[in-house]
Protein backbone atom coordinates (compact mmCIF):
# COMPACT_ATOMS: atom_id res chain seq x y z
CA UNK A 1 0.00 0.00 0.00
CA UNK A 2 1.42 3.30 -0.95
CA UNK A 3 1.45 5.92 1.60
CA UNK A 4 1.03 9.83 1.07
CA UNK A 5 4.27 11.46 0.77
CA UNK A 6 3.63 14.79 3.05
CA UNK A 7 2.37 13.28 5.96
CA UNK A 8 5.23 12.34 8.71
CA UNK A 9 5.17 9.32 10.78
CA UNK A 10 2.79 10.01 13.72
CA UNK A 11 0.55 8.74 16.52
CA UNK A 12 -2.89 9.64 16.71
CA UNK A 13 -4.45 9.27 20.20
CA UNK A 14 -7.93 9.41 20.65
CA UNK A 15 -9.13 10.15 23.98
CA UNK A 16 -12.15 9.11 24.96
CA UNK A 17 -11.86 5.72 22.31
CA UNK A 18 -14.53 4.00 24.15
CA UNK A 19 -17.60 6.56 23.30
CA UNK A 20 -19.54 6.79 20.53
CA UNK A 21 -17.84 9.66 18.58
CA UNK A 22 -14.82 7.26 18.01
CA UNK A 23 -16.27 4.02 16.95
CA UNK A 24 -18.94 6.11 14.87
CA UNK A 25 -16.54 8.49 12.96
CA UNK A 26 -13.30 8.39 13.98
CA UNK A 27 -12.13 5.76 13.48
CA UNK A 28 -14.31 4.24 11.00
CA UNK A 29 -12.19 7.54 9.02
CA UNK A 30 -8.77 6.59 9.21
CA UNK A 31 -9.93 3.28 8.40
CA UNK A 32 -11.03 4.97 4.53
CA UNK A 33 -7.33 6.95 5.03
CA UNK A 34 -5.72 3.90 5.60
CA UNK A 35 -7.31 1.86 2.26
CA UNK A 36 -6.88 4.70 0.12
CA UNK A 37 -3.49 4.96 0.84
CA UNK A 38 -2.93 8.26 2.51
CA UNK A 39 -1.06 7.52 6.21
CA UNK A 40 1.80 6.62 6.41
CA UNK A 41 3.63 3.49 6.78
CA UNK A 42 5.16 4.49 10.14
CA UNK A 43 1.23 5.10 11.58
CA UNK A 44 -0.39 4.24 14.77
CA UNK A 45 -3.63 4.89 16.16
CA UNK A 46 -3.51 4.87 19.96
CA UNK A 47 -7.21 4.72 21.64
CA UNK A 48 -7.03 5.63 25.22
CA UNK A 49 -9.80 5.72 27.87
CA UNK A 50 -11.25 4.71 31.34
CA UNK A 51 -12.81 1.27 29.83
CA UNK A 52 -10.70 -1.59 31.03
CA UNK A 53 -9.62 -3.30 27.48
CA UNK A 54 -6.68 -4.72 25.90
CA UNK A 55 -5.48 -4.04 22.26
CA UNK A 56 -7.23 -6.87 21.09
CA UNK A 57 -11.13 -6.01 22.84
CA UNK A 58 -9.98 -2.55 21.34
CA UNK A 59 -9.51 -3.94 17.93
CA UNK A 60 -12.71 -6.13 18.28
CA UNK A 61 -14.84 -3.55 19.43
CA UNK A 62 -13.85 -0.65 16.37
CA UNK A 63 -13.05 -2.58 14.07
CA UNK A 64 -14.41 -6.31 14.08
CA UNK A 65 -17.46 -5.66 15.58
CA UNK A 66 -18.30 -2.03 14.61
CA UNK A 67 -20.96 -1.92 12.00
CA UNK A 68 -19.64 1.74 10.96
CA UNK A 69 -16.67 0.73 9.21
CA UNK A 70 -16.59 -0.34 5.75
CA UNK A 71 -15.64 -3.45 6.00
CA UNK A 72 -16.90 -4.41 2.77
CA UNK A 73 -15.44 -2.98 0.67
CA UNK A 74 -12.14 -3.80 1.80
CA UNK A 75 -10.69 -7.62 1.81
CA UNK A 76 -9.86 -9.22 5.03
CA UNK A 77 -5.95 -8.24 4.48
CA UNK A 78 -6.88 -4.60 4.41
CA UNK A 79 -8.92 -4.43 7.44
CA UNK A 80 -6.33 -6.78 9.42
CA UNK A 81 -3.78 -4.42 8.34
CA UNK A 82 -5.61 -1.51 9.84
CA UNK A 83 -6.44 -3.40 13.24
CA UNK A 84 -2.56 -4.43 13.46
CA UNK A 85 -2.18 -0.64 13.98
CA UNK A 86 -4.07 0.10 16.44
CA UNK A 87 -3.87 -0.08 20.21
CA UNK A 88 -5.36 0.58 23.74
CA UNK A 89 -4.32 2.23 26.90
CA UNK A 90 -6.53 1.99 29.73
CA UNK A 91 -6.20 4.84 32.49
CA UNK A 92 -8.53 5.89 35.83
CA UNK A 93 -8.35 9.26 35.07
CA UNK A 94 -7.72 11.61 32.03
CA UNK A 95 -5.37 13.84 34.03
CA UNK A 96 -4.05 12.51 37.01
CA UNK A 97 -0.09 12.46 37.03
CA UNK A 98 0.74 8.94 37.39
CA UNK A 99 -1.85 8.28 34.83
CA UNK A 100 -0.60 10.34 32.07
CA UNK A 101 2.85 8.95 33.08
CA UNK A 102 1.81 5.63 31.33
CA UNK A 103 0.50 6.45 28.71
CA UNK A 104 3.57 8.77 27.90
CA UNK A 105 5.24 5.73 28.16
CA UNK A 106 3.33 3.70 26.27
CA UNK A 107 3.59 6.50 23.23
CA UNK A 108 7.68 6.03 23.53
CA UNK A 109 7.12 2.60 23.40
CA UNK A 110 5.26 2.64 20.19
CA UNK A 111 8.05 5.18 19.02
CA UNK A 112 10.53 2.81 19.57
CA UNK A 113 9.11 -0.34 18.43
CA UNK A 114 7.25 1.58 15.03
CA UNK A 115 9.36 4.29 14.29
CA UNK A 116 6.56 7.30 14.34
CA UNK A 117 9.26 9.93 15.21
CA UNK A 118 7.46 11.23 18.51
CA UNK A 119 5.01 12.96 16.50
CA UNK A 120 1.44 12.98 18.44
CA UNK A 121 -1.90 14.11 17.74
CA UNK A 122 -4.31 14.24 20.30
CA UNK A 123 -7.94 14.15 19.53
CA UNK A 124 -9.89 15.02 23.04
CA UNK A 125 -13.20 12.99 22.14
CA UNK A 126 -14.31 13.85 26.09
CA UNK A 127 -16.74 15.95 27.95
CA UNK A 128 -15.76 19.76 27.26
CA UNK A 129 -14.69 20.00 30.75
CA UNK A 130 -11.80 18.00 30.24
CA UNK A 131 -10.71 20.22 27.69
CA UNK A 132 -8.14 22.64 29.35
CA UNK A 133 -7.27 19.73 31.89
CA UNK A 134 -5.92 17.39 29.07
CA UNK A 135 -3.13 19.59 27.45
CA UNK A 136 -2.35 20.64 31.00
CA UNK A 137 -1.46 17.15 32.10
CA UNK A 138 0.66 16.42 28.52
CA UNK A 139 2.38 19.28 29.10
CA UNK A 140 3.56 18.33 32.62
CA UNK A 141 4.28 14.74 31.04
CA UNK A 142 6.53 16.79 28.67
CA UNK A 143 4.19 15.12 25.70
CA UNK A 144 2.85 18.81 24.25
CA UNK A 145 6.14 21.01 23.05
CA UNK A 146 9.04 18.60 22.79
CA UNK A 147 12.25 19.47 21.23
CA UNK A 148 12.09 16.22 19.08
CA UNK A 149 8.87 15.58 17.07
CA UNK A 150 5.79 17.53 16.82
CA UNK A 151 2.68 17.58 18.97
CA UNK A 152 -1.20 18.94 17.70
CA UNK A 153 -4.21 18.67 19.12
CA UNK A 154 -7.79 18.67 18.12
CA UNK A 155 -10.87 19.51 20.13
CA UNK A 156 -14.16 18.90 19.39
CA UNK A 157 -17.33 21.37 19.89
CA UNK A 158 -18.40 23.09 21.68
CA UNK A 159 -15.62 25.13 22.51
CA UNK A 160 -16.58 27.58 25.03
CA UNK A 161 -20.29 28.43 26.10
CA UNK A 162 -20.08 32.21 25.95
CA UNK A 163 -17.54 34.73 24.58
CA UNK A 164 -15.75 34.87 28.12
CA UNK A 165 -15.38 31.11 28.43
CA UNK A 166 -13.96 30.59 24.80
CA UNK A 167 -11.68 33.32 25.76
CA UNK A 168 -10.18 31.39 28.88
CA UNK A 169 -10.26 27.92 27.23
CA UNK A 170 -7.92 29.68 24.78
CA UNK A 171 -5.70 31.20 27.26
CA UNK A 172 -5.56 28.02 29.16
CA UNK A 173 -4.86 25.72 26.41
CA UNK A 174 -2.76 28.27 24.45
CA UNK A 175 -0.20 28.03 27.40
CA UNK A 176 0.30 24.30 26.59
CA UNK A 177 -0.24 24.52 22.43
CA UNK A 178 0.72 27.22 20.21
CA UNK A 179 -2.02 28.26 18.51
CA UNK A 180 -0.85 26.64 14.95
CA UNK A 181 -0.82 23.49 16.79
CA UNK A 182 -4.23 23.86 17.84
CA UNK A 183 -7.08 22.29 15.56
CA UNK A 184 -10.45 23.27 16.80
CA UNK A 185 -12.82 20.87 14.59
CA UNK A 186 -16.05 21.55 13.01
CA UNK A 187 -17.23 19.03 10.95
CA UNK A 188 -19.12 21.05 8.45
CA UNK A 189 -16.49 22.39 7.20
CA UNK A 190 -15.17 19.14 6.39
CA UNK A 191 -18.14 18.74 3.39
CA UNK A 192 -17.00 19.43 0.04
CA UNK A 193 -19.71 21.57 -0.80
CA UNK A 194 -19.13 24.15 1.77
CA UNK A 195 -15.75 24.48 0.97
CA UNK A 196 -16.79 24.44 -3.01
CA UNK A 197 -18.51 28.33 -1.43
CA UNK A 198 -15.37 29.64 -2.05
CA UNK A 199 -14.38 27.95 -5.41
CA UNK A 200 -17.68 29.02 -6.73
CA UNK A 201 -17.18 32.76 -5.43
CA UNK A 202 -13.99 33.24 -6.33
CA UNK A 203 -13.05 30.84 -9.31
CA UNK A 204 -15.69 32.31 -11.54
CA UNK A 205 -15.73 35.71 -13.36
CA UNK A 206 -19.83 35.73 -13.44
CA UNK A 207 -20.10 35.23 -9.63
CA UNK A 208 -18.18 37.52 -8.02
CA UNK A 209 -19.23 40.88 -9.65
CA UNK A 210 -22.42 40.07 -8.56
CA UNK A 211 -21.46 38.96 -4.98
CA UNK A 212 -22.27 42.13 -3.83
CA UNK A 213 -25.31 44.60 -2.24
CA UNK A 214 -26.22 46.10 -5.52
CA UNK A 215 -27.20 42.90 -6.80
CA UNK A 216 -28.05 40.32 -4.11
CA UNK A 217 -31.52 40.64 -2.46
CA UNK A 218 -30.73 38.76 0.51
CA UNK A 219 -29.03 35.72 1.75
CA UNK A 220 -30.70 32.06 3.41
CA UNK A 221 -29.26 29.42 5.19
CA UNK A 222 -31.28 26.45 6.07
CA UNK A 223 -30.11 24.07 7.96
CA UNK A 224 -32.81 21.09 9.00
CA UNK A 225 -32.83 18.16 11.40
CA UNK A 226 -35.77 15.69 11.26
CA UNK A 227 -35.10 13.78 14.60
CA UNK A 228 -35.80 15.08 18.16
CA UNK A 229 -33.50 15.18 20.70
CA UNK A 230 -34.35 11.53 21.62
CA UNK A 231 -32.30 10.30 24.93
CA UNK A 232 -29.78 13.12 24.74
CA UNK A 233 -32.76 15.72 26.39
CA UNK A 234 -30.64 16.26 29.42
CA UNK A 235 -27.15 17.24 27.25
CA UNK A 236 -29.27 19.40 24.59
CA UNK A 237 -30.82 21.47 27.04
CA UNK A 238 -27.63 22.80 28.77
CA UNK A 239 -26.85 23.54 25.07
CA UNK A 240 -30.19 24.52 22.58
CA UNK A 241 -29.48 24.94 18.77
CA UNK A 242 -28.25 28.41 19.26
CA UNK A 243 -25.34 27.11 20.77
CA UNK A 244 -25.54 23.66 19.09
CA UNK A 245 -25.89 25.03 15.47
CA UNK A 246 -26.02 28.78 14.90
CA UNK A 247 -22.60 29.79 17.01
CA UNK A 248 -20.20 26.89 14.91
CA UNK A 249 -21.78 25.53 12.39
CA UNK A 250 -24.06 28.12 10.83
CA UNK A 251 -21.56 30.82 11.40
CA UNK A 252 -19.00 29.26 9.55
CA UNK A 253 -21.07 28.61 6.28
CA UNK A 254 -21.99 32.06 6.48
CA UNK A 255 -18.52 33.06 6.38
CA UNK A 256 -17.48 31.39 3.09
CA UNK A 257 -20.50 32.71 1.86
CA UNK A 258 -19.83 35.90 3.02
CA UNK A 259 -15.97 37.13 3.58
CA UNK A 260 -13.71 38.99 1.12
CA UNK A 261 -11.40 37.38 -1.34
CA UNK A 262 -8.66 36.23 0.48
CA UNK A 263 -5.35 37.03 -0.79
CA UNK A 264 -4.24 33.49 -1.10
CA UNK A 265 -6.06 30.45 -0.39
CA UNK A 266 -3.94 29.46 2.45
CA UNK A 267 -5.11 28.75 5.68
CA UNK A 268 -3.70 32.29 7.43
CA UNK A 269 -5.30 34.35 4.32
CA UNK A 270 -8.80 32.71 4.71
CA UNK A 271 -9.17 32.75 8.45
CA UNK A 272 -8.01 36.20 8.21
CA UNK A 273 -10.87 36.85 6.46
CA UNK A 274 -13.16 35.11 8.32
CA UNK A 275 -12.22 37.28 11.87
CA UNK A 276 -12.81 40.05 9.41
CA UNK A 277 -16.60 38.86 8.56
CA UNK A 278 -17.30 38.01 11.70
CA UNK A 279 -16.27 41.13 13.13
CA UNK A 280 -18.90 43.03 10.55
CA UNK A 281 -21.70 41.04 12.13
CA UNK A 282 -24.20 44.08 13.33
CA UNK A 283 -24.65 43.29 16.80
CA UNK A 284 -28.13 42.38 17.86
CA UNK A 285 -29.02 45.18 20.98
CA UNK A 286 -31.55 43.85 23.54
CA UNK A 287 -34.56 45.35 22.00
CA UNK A 288 -33.45 44.08 18.39
CA UNK A 289 -34.05 40.37 19.80
CA UNK A 290 -37.77 39.72 19.72
CA UNK A 291 -37.97 41.66 16.17
CA UNK A 292 -35.21 39.49 14.64
CA UNK A 293 -34.51 36.25 16.66
CA UNK A 294 -37.38 33.72 16.84
CA UNK A 295 -36.94 30.87 18.97
CA UNK A 296 -39.41 27.85 19.11
CA UNK A 297 -39.64 24.48 21.07
CA UNK A 298 -41.59 21.90 18.69
CA UNK A 299 -44.64 19.76 20.30
CA UNK A 300 -45.89 16.28 19.59
CA UNK A 301 -46.57 16.24 15.20
CA UNK A 302 -46.27 14.33 12.27
CA UNK A 303 -42.57 13.35 13.30
CA UNK A 304 -42.61 13.05 16.95
CA UNK A 305 -45.18 12.02 19.04
CA UNK A 306 -43.91 13.57 22.30
CA UNK A 307 -43.48 17.47 23.04
CA UNK A 308 -39.54 18.42 23.61
CA UNK A 309 -40.57 18.40 27.47
CA UNK A 310 -41.46 15.40 27.85
CA UNK A 311 -38.07 13.94 26.62
CA UNK A 312 -36.43 12.10 28.96
CA UNK A 313 -33.35 14.67 30.54
CA UNK A 314 -35.80 18.03 30.18
CA UNK A 315 -37.61 19.83 32.71
CA UNK A 316 -41.06 20.43 32.50
CA UNK A 317 -40.42 24.31 32.39
CA UNK A 318 -37.71 23.95 29.87
CA UNK A 319 -37.48 27.50 27.51
CA UNK A 320 -34.75 25.83 25.62
CA UNK A 321 -34.75 26.35 22.00
CA UNK A 322 -34.58 23.57 19.42
CA UNK A 323 -35.51 25.81 16.40
CA UNK A 324 -33.85 29.19 15.43
CA UNK A 325 -34.90 31.80 12.56
CA UNK A 326 -33.08 34.82 12.68
CA UNK A 327 -32.42 37.95 10.20
CA UNK A 328 -29.40 39.96 11.13
CA UNK A 329 -27.10 42.32 8.71
CA UNK A 330 -23.33 42.74 7.70
CA UNK A 331 -22.07 45.96 8.41
CA UNK A 332 -19.67 45.91 5.60
CA UNK A 333 -19.29 47.76 1.91
CA UNK A 334 -20.07 44.40 0.61
CA UNK A 335 -23.06 43.97 2.33
CA UNK A 336 -24.43 46.81 3.74
CA UNK A 337 -28.29 46.50 3.85
CA UNK A 338 -28.28 43.21 2.71
CA UNK A 339 -30.52 40.62 5.28
CA UNK A 340 -29.14 37.85 5.95
CA UNK A 341 -31.46 34.60 7.01
CA UNK A 342 -30.39 31.93 8.91
CA UNK A 343 -32.71 29.24 10.70
CA UNK A 344 -31.85 25.39 11.94
CA UNK A 345 -34.15 23.05 13.95
CA UNK A 346 -34.69 19.78 15.02
CA UNK A 347 -38.06 17.71 13.96
CA UNK A 348 -38.19 19.56 10.33
CA UNK A 349 -39.68 18.16 7.32
CA UNK A 350 -36.24 17.04 6.21
CA UNK A 351 -32.60 16.74 6.94
CA UNK A 352 -30.48 19.34 5.09
CA UNK A 353 -28.61 21.87 4.82
CA UNK A 354 -28.37 24.62 1.78
CA UNK A 355 -27.82 28.36 1.12
CA UNK A 356 -29.89 30.43 -1.26
CA UNK A 357 -29.07 33.67 -2.86
CA UNK A 358 -31.69 35.77 -4.12
CA UNK A 359 -30.53 38.11 -6.74
CA UNK A 360 -32.68 41.68 -7.01
CA UNK A 361 -35.33 41.77 -9.81
CA UNK A 362 -34.53 43.98 -12.61
CA UNK A 363 -35.36 47.89 -12.20
CA UNK A 364 -38.42 47.51 -14.58
CA UNK A 365 -40.40 44.38 -15.24
CA UNK A 366 -41.44 44.73 -19.14
CA UNK A 367 -43.16 41.57 -19.71
CA UNK A 368 -45.33 41.78 -16.69
CA UNK A 369 -48.28 43.28 -18.36
CA UNK A 370 -48.49 39.88 -20.85
CA UNK A 371 -47.74 37.62 -17.67
CA UNK A 372 -48.18 38.04 -13.92
CA UNK A 373 -46.04 35.15 -13.48
CA UNK A 374 -43.16 37.39 -14.98
CA UNK A 375 -43.20 39.38 -12.06
CA UNK A 376 -42.60 36.67 -9.64
CA UNK A 377 -39.36 35.35 -11.69
CA UNK A 378 -36.59 35.52 -9.27
CA UNK A 379 -33.02 34.31 -10.23
CA UNK A 380 -31.45 32.46 -7.19
CA UNK A 381 -28.71 30.39 -6.79
CA UNK A 382 -29.65 26.91 -4.50
CA UNK A 383 -26.03 25.15 -2.87
CA UNK A 384 -27.28 22.14 -1.60
CA UNK A 385 -24.73 21.21 1.06
CA UNK A 386 -26.15 17.97 2.21
CA UNK A 387 -27.78 15.78 0.98
CA UNK A 388 -27.61 15.29 -2.76
CA UNK A 389 -24.79 17.59 -2.77
CA UNK A 390 -24.62 20.11 -5.71
CA UNK A 391 -26.01 23.58 -7.18
CA UNK A 392 -28.94 24.82 -8.97
CA UNK A 393 -29.07 28.05 -10.98
CA UNK A 394 -33.00 29.40 -11.27
CA UNK A 395 -33.52 31.73 -13.65
CA UNK A 396 -36.44 32.91 -16.16
CA UNK A 397 -37.31 31.68 -20.01
CA UNK A 398 -39.99 32.22 -22.29
CA UNK A 399 -42.69 29.30 -22.70
CA UNK A 400 -42.47 28.00 -26.24
CA UNK A 401 -45.67 29.70 -28.27
CA UNK A 402 -47.20 33.23 -28.67
CA UNK A 403 -46.81 36.21 -26.42
CA UNK A 404 -44.05 36.38 -23.62
CA UNK A 405 -44.64 33.62 -21.29
CA UNK A 406 -42.55 33.78 -18.76
CA UNK A 407 -41.65 30.38 -16.81
CA UNK A 408 -39.05 29.70 -14.15
CA UNK A 409 -36.83 27.23 -15.24
CA UNK A 410 -33.22 25.38 -13.75
CA UNK A 411 -29.52 24.45 -14.80
CA UNK A 412 -28.38 21.59 -12.12
CA UNK A 413 -24.93 20.15 -11.14
CA UNK A 414 -24.31 17.59 -8.56
CA UNK A 415 -21.30 16.40 -7.36
CA UNK A 416 -22.09 12.74 -8.02
CA UNK A 417 -22.20 13.86 -11.75
CA UNK A 418 -18.36 15.27 -11.07
CA UNK A 419 -16.48 12.13 -10.34
CA UNK A 420 -16.93 8.36 -9.78
CA UNK A 421 -14.61 8.60 -7.15
CA UNK A 422 -15.47 8.19 -3.53
CA UNK A 423 -16.04 11.85 -2.15
CA UNK A 424 -14.36 11.97 1.42
CA UNK A 425 -16.34 12.16 4.55
CA UNK A 426 -16.22 14.97 6.36
CA UNK A 427 -13.62 13.39 9.25
CA UNK A 428 -12.03 11.90 6.80
CA UNK A 429 -11.11 14.95 5.59
CA UNK A 430 -10.34 16.84 8.32
CA UNK A 431 -7.89 14.52 9.85
CA UNK A 432 -6.44 14.37 6.52
CA UNK A 433 -5.74 18.02 6.83
CA UNK A 434 -4.11 17.93 10.66
CA UNK A 435 -1.92 14.74 9.38
CA UNK A 436 -0.54 17.07 6.82
CA UNK A 437 -0.46 19.95 9.00
CA UNK A 438 -3.34 22.43 6.71
CA UNK A 439 -5.81 24.38 9.89
CA UNK A 440 -7.66 26.23 6.70
CA UNK A 441 -10.51 24.41 7.56
CA UNK A 442 -10.18 24.20 11.22
CA UNK A 443 -11.66 27.41 13.60
CA UNK A 444 -9.01 29.53 14.75
CA UNK A 445 -9.01 30.92 18.20
CA UNK A 446 -10.20 34.77 17.65
CA UNK A 447 -13.02 33.57 15.19
CA UNK A 448 -14.20 31.70 17.69
CA UNK A 449 -14.53 34.54 20.47
CA UNK A 450 -15.87 37.09 17.67
CA UNK A 451 -18.62 34.27 17.10
CA UNK A 452 -19.60 34.05 20.28
CA UNK A 453 -19.32 38.19 21.04
CA UNK A 454 -22.10 37.97 18.14
CA UNK A 455 -24.63 35.24 19.80
CA UNK A 456 -23.86 36.44 23.89
CA UNK A 457 -26.42 38.98 23.66
CA UNK A 458 -28.96 36.84 22.27
CA UNK A 459 -28.37 34.58 24.63
CA UNK A 460 -28.20 37.45 27.64
CA UNK A 461 -31.32 38.68 26.39
CA UNK A 462 -33.59 35.14 26.23
CA UNK A 463 -32.06 34.66 29.51
CA UNK A 464 -32.87 37.89 31.16
CA UNK A 465 -35.81 39.05 29.08
CA UNK A 466 -39.50 37.31 30.44
CA UNK A 467 -41.28 38.91 27.76
CA UNK A 468 -39.44 37.71 24.69
CA UNK A 469 -41.66 34.85 23.60
CA UNK A 470 -40.93 30.84 23.29
CA UNK A 471 -42.80 29.84 20.23
CA UNK A 472 -43.97 26.57 19.58
CA UNK A 473 -44.46 24.24 16.34
CA UNK A 474 -45.55 20.95 15.71
CA UNK A 475 -42.73 18.12 14.52
CA UNK A 476 -43.07 17.89 10.75
CA UNK A 477 -43.47 21.64 9.88
CA UNK A 478 -41.18 23.92 8.96
CA UNK A 479 -40.65 25.58 12.50
CA UNK A 480 -43.13 28.29 14.17
CA UNK A 481 -44.97 30.71 11.93
CA UNK A 482 -43.98 33.71 13.65
CA UNK A 483 -40.58 32.72 11.62
CA UNK A 484 -42.46 34.32 8.53
CA UNK A 485 -42.95 37.27 10.05
CA UNK A 486 -38.84 37.75 9.89
CA UNK A 487 -39.41 38.78 6.15
CA UNK A 488 -42.33 41.22 6.32
CA UNK A 489 -40.34 44.20 5.28
CA UNK A 490 -38.86 41.83 2.20
CA UNK A 491 -41.16 40.78 0.38
CA UNK A 492 -39.88 37.20 -0.07
CA UNK A 493 -39.88 34.09 2.62
CA UNK A 494 -38.21 31.16 3.39
CA UNK A 495 -37.70 28.65 0.64
CA UNK A 496 -38.92 25.36 2.15
CA UNK A 497 -37.25 22.79 0.08
CA UNK A 498 -37.83 19.23 -1.26
CA UNK A 499 -35.55 16.12 -1.61
CA UNK A 500 -34.49 17.62 -5.09
CA UNK A 501 -32.94 20.45 -5.15
CA UNK A 502 -34.65 21.57 -8.60
CA UNK A 503 -38.17 21.01 -6.88
CA UNK A 504 -39.59 23.08 -4.78
CA UNK A 505 -37.84 26.11 -5.78
CA UNK A 506 -40.50 28.88 -4.60
CA UNK A 507 -40.70 29.73 -1.65
CA UNK A 508 -43.69 31.39 -0.16
CA UNK A 509 -45.12 35.19 -0.29
CA UNK A 510 -46.12 37.16 2.34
Amino acid sequence: MSSHPTIDPHILVIFGASGDLAKRKLVPAVFELFKMGYLPDNFVLLGCSRTDLTDEDFRKRVVYDNEHLDKENADEQVTKGYADKLFYQDISSYTDAKDIKKLGQRLRKIDAEHGTEANYIFYLSTPPKLYADIPAALSAEGLAQREKGWGKLIVEKPFGYSEESAKELNELIQQYFPEDDIYRIDHYLGKETVQNLLVTRFANGFFEPLWNRNYIHSVQITAAETVGVGSRGGYYDESGAMRDMVQNHLLQVLAHVAMEPPIRADAHSIRNEKLKLFQSLRPLKKEDVSKQVIRGQYLAGDSEDTNYRDAEGVPDDSKTETYVGMKFFIDNWRWAGVPFFVRTGKNLPMKLTEVVITWKTPPQSIFSEMDAEAMGCDNQLIMRIYPHEGMALEFGMKVPGEGFRVKNVDMDFFYSSLTSADVPEAYERLLLDCMKGDATLYARGDSVEAAWAFIDPILDAWKNDDSIPLHTYKAGTWGPEAADRLWDEHGNGWRNPTEAIVQGMHYSRQ
